[in-house]
């Protein structure tokens, strides 16, 4: 097939599903939303800035520049720029769609598989317009219903008319297949529930070789700043953690130099057992995870978060919001915990039942090897969504 993806360049989630496509000799052209190096050997590779991406300082792996566009993209600027591309990004769809236009006449794929529906998914839809060909397909990711698409007038129009566009919904989980037909998703339209990184990779994910007692007394928090993930209520509940386990260690991935997670460690002096860390590569996740007995994500949106099953792949303890997507993975009290993520004493509950039972920790790390390896493993969901593709395009 020739396919044109349309997703952040930057993205490891979608840079994972796009190379299975790439290795298997597809013809592979990227338009990315962001500047980006992707390190695939794509037939084409364009930018295509869209909600002030072009503000982005940089591209993976360069240091951030200094100024108000570095500020506006930092953990501070969160809530001015969620603002900013909720209520003015739909303007830069039109111009960006022009752009996207061009860029499809000149690669005629067969397929387009825009990955997220803000702001990939819209501008897609965009350029398409009513035209039937080609078939688009658009992934949902984890908060696109329930955080983005209601937030403004105008996400909640791009979100409808992205769906109505859609030839083939992928979601990462039963709940967004059931909102897609909400937001507009045809009955009876193509769809397929899968990892929205295309699944584990179990030769990079998987648990340590024997327990240790570091391991023992350390957490990982991966989720770094988002909008929906309550790191203050995460940092409070350590508090009275570190008093019972004064040597615990909290591994706090892609924190490293951000203002607000330094004032939490330092006013709830926890400066001896948060470790800040820069943003790691997927490798360095990886080793992460498998330095860590317990994995926690305080979230109020989500969909199936990749980093919960990276975690459960190695062998962490899952502690997560309580969420309906969430529990189509996660059994309270059996092969993890569902907390309440806005209140910290729920958070260290759920820290000190996993600390102290060892045989829940045990027989949960079982549990979750079993059901990576039946629901999420990586070449199995591709070969999946392989043959999705290969449906849309039947159809179209």
């Amino acid at each position: 097939m020739r396919i044109l993806f349309v997703a952040d360049g930057r993205s490891p989630i979608a840079l994972d599903w796009i190379e299975f496509f790439v290795e298997k000799g597809d013809e592979v052209h990227l338009a990315s939303t962001f500047p980006a190096e992707p390190r695939l050997k794509l037939a084409s590779f364009h930018f295509v800035p869209v909600a002030f991406s072009s503000l982005k300082p940089g591209v993976v792996g360069e240091p951030a520049s200094r100024g108000p566009a570095n500020r506006f993209w930092s953990a501070s600027g969160l809530r001015l720029r969620t603002l900013v591309r909720r209520w003015l990004a739909p303007l830069t769809l039109p111009p960006a769609a022009l752009r996207l236009q061009r860029i499809v006449e000149e690669v005629g794929p067969d397929l387009m598989h825009a990955m997220r529906i803000p702001f990939e998914g819209m501008l897609a839809a965009e350029a398409l317009g009513n035209e039937g060909y080609p078939p688009l397909v658009v992934s949902v990711w984890g908060n696109d219903f329930t955080l983005h698409a209601p937030s403004t007038p105008w996400m909640a129009r791009q979100t409808r008319r992205c769906l109505i566009r859609t030839n083939g919904v992928h979601a990462d989980c039963r709940r967004d297949l059931r909102l897609a037909h909400e937001w507009g998703f045809p009955d009876g339209g193509s769809a397929i529930v899968a990892p929205g990184n295309g699944g584990v990779k179990t030769d990079l994910f998987y648990p340590p070789e024997e327990a240790s007692p570091e391991r023992e007394l350390t957490l990982i928090n991966p989720r770094g700043f988002r909008a929906y993930v309550h790191n203050d209520t995460f940092f409070k509940a350590l508090v009275a953690i570190v008093e019972r386990w004064p040597e615990l260690k909290v591994l706090c991935p892609d924190m490293a130099g951000e203002s607000q997670a330094i004032r939490w460690v330092q006013s709830l002096r926890l400066q001896k057992n948060v470790e800040l860390l820069p943003k790691l590569s997927r490798l360095e996740m990886a080793e992460a995870f498998r330095r860590a007995a317990i994995s926690v994500s305080p979230t109020t949106h989500d969909g199936t978060p990749n980093t919960l099953l990276e975690a459960m792949a190695c062998g962490c303890f899952p502690i997560a919001g309580d969420l309906e997507s969430v529990r189509e993975w996660i059994a309270p009290g059996t092969n993890g915990i569902l907390v309440d993520p806005e209140d910290p004493g729920s958070i260290g509950e759920a820290i000190t039942r996993a600390m102290v039972d060892s045989s829940l920790r045990s027989i949960a790390r079982e549990a979750n090897r079993q059901l990576i390896a039946e629901r999420a493993e990586n070449q199995m969901v591709m070969r999946l969504v392989e043959e999705f593709y290969r449906t849309i395009q039947a159809k179209s």
